[in-house]
């Protein structure tokens, strides 16, 4: 086996077995990143001295038979916003060049308390504002599947991280889909938890209100055990999970407004397989859904400038033109528009749970409309890098806009992902129905 390319879960294991070795594991994950050519465009820092330090006491754990965690031991990567005592977190841009954070954010303490090993931090979109992974102002990774293609965002380097051998899981930040669109481009698993699930303190914000952390893994078993590590819980019960019996809702009409062949094809293919593994899978259209996200204008974007007008418009150059725009596409946005908006959303959230969703386990729609685009196009023609970026974040916006936990599963087609909804708190729940269909989907 190739221990470098197995899931989290299956090292751990290993390492309980006493067939994989913490320290050797680490090692060969520090010398893979440092001899792929684009390491510099992944991580922004690899972490060998803590990776060590962390793997000889999981190491010694192991030998004593007092692991802390199924993952004790499993070395992972972290997204360049979320703080790491000691080592500098610039979250991908030169407005905060040289910010070295005195202590952990507080889901890097509670990972590493059980037993995780923190390899580095990878490269992300500026401020984790743009769902397709570029950034000139550091690096941007290349797209695991095609290096010519954007990766993916704003999670770009921690999806390519674990796409490519180099990490055997990483933790991201979704706002928009900031893990779930690099997860699928990458044809990985992504889970974004429900809003608030996990503590933000230690990570560096874009728009609070919708800001949560969540991790990128090769299966949805990884991602329930780094899930509860984080949270501080005990990790759901997957043993058995079946889609036979379920009821999934498919949500027709705007996921679909403008996509591309191959996503839709890739979904729909999908679909098919999870009706015949029993699963019963309902057709649903709402304009619910176009009320809420006829809102996104007035509500991401004005939070987010709001967090970072002043170190933006002291230093304005430092920034990627079209990211830079996008934060002052807030600026405009009045506070009352604003507290109106939020009263319309909170509506269409009651709405949702009332209206649309009652008696269904999860809301199926293609992860992202698109393919991954060329990403020197994007780099080159400004406007083309607002369509496909508004584009990109279209379905995935869903989730976080209704506070909803989120999952992304591989379909077996190259670069095209299923995303599952679920009910707002019930993220174990979710994460069983995910494990069913991943089960079902057999990729």
């Amino acid at each position: 086996m190739d221990w470098l390319k197995a899931t989290a879960t299956q090292q751990g294991r290993a390492i309980m077995a006493g067939v994989l070795d913490p320290i050797d594991q680490t090692e060969a994950y520090l010398a893979a990143a440092k001899a792929h050519p684009d390491c510099a465009r992944i991580f922004a820092r690899l972490t060998p001295e803590r990776a060590r330090s962390e793997a000889v006491a999981a190491h010694d754990r192991a030998k004593q038979e007092r692991r802390h965690s199924l993952l004790d031991g499993v070395a992972i990567s972290w997204k360049d916003n979320i703080d790491s005592g000691g080592t500098v977190t610039e979250a991908g841009s030169k407005l905060l060049e040289g910010r070295v954070p005195r202590k952990d954010a507080n889901i890097l303490a509670r990972a590493a308390r059980r037993g995780t090993v923190c390899l580095g931090k990878t490269h992300m979109t500026e401020l984790a504002f743009s769902g397709l992974g570029l950034n000139p102002v550091t690096a941007t990774p290349p797209n695991a599947l095609d290096p010519d293609l954007a990766p993916g965002g704003s999670s770009s380097g921690a999806a390519v991280s674990v796409a490519l051998g180099l990490a055997a899981a990483a933790i991201g930040t979704d706002t928009g889909g900031s893990v779930r669109v690099p997860a699928a481009w990458n044809g990985l698993v992504g889970f974004k938890p429900s809003h608030d699930a996990l503590p933000e303190k230690g990570v560096v914000p874009l728009a609070r209100k919708f800001d949560i952390a969540g991790p990128l893994a090769r299966s949805v078993e990884d991602c329930a055990q780094l899930f509860a590590i984080m949270a501080d819980q005990r990790a759901p019960d997957l043993d058995g999970a079946t889609v036979d019996g379920l009821r999934l809702m498919v949500l027709d009409g705007l996921p679909f407004d403008g996509a591309e062949a191959g996503p839709v094809n890739a979904f729909e293919d999908a679909v098919d397989r999870l009706a015949r593994a029993g699963a019963a899978v309902t057709h649903v259209t709402t304009d619910w859904l176009d009320r809420a996200m006829a809102l996104s204008p007035q509500l991401f974007a004005p939070e987010a400038y709001g967090i970072w007008r002043a170190q933006i418009e002291d230093a304005p150059e430092l920034m990627w033109k079209p990211i830079l725009e996008r934060f002052r596409g807030g600026a405009d946005v009045s506070a009352p528009d604003y507290v109106a908006a939020w009263e319309s959303l909170m509506r269409v959230r009651r709405k949702w749970v009332k209206e649309v969703v009652g008696g269904f386990d999860a809301v199926l729609v293609p992860t992202v409309p698109i393919m991954p685009p060329n990403a020197q196009r994007l780099m080159e023609d400004e406007a083309e890098f607002v369509r496909a970026n508004l584009l990109t974040l279209r379905n995935t916006r869903i989730a976080n806009l209704l506070g909803l936990p989120s999952v992304t599963l591989p379909t077996g087609h190259p670069a095209c992902g299923i995303s599952l909804m679920g009910h707002v708190g019930q993220d174990r729940h979710l994460l069983r129905v995910a494990a069913g269909a991943e089960a079902a989907l057999g990729v």
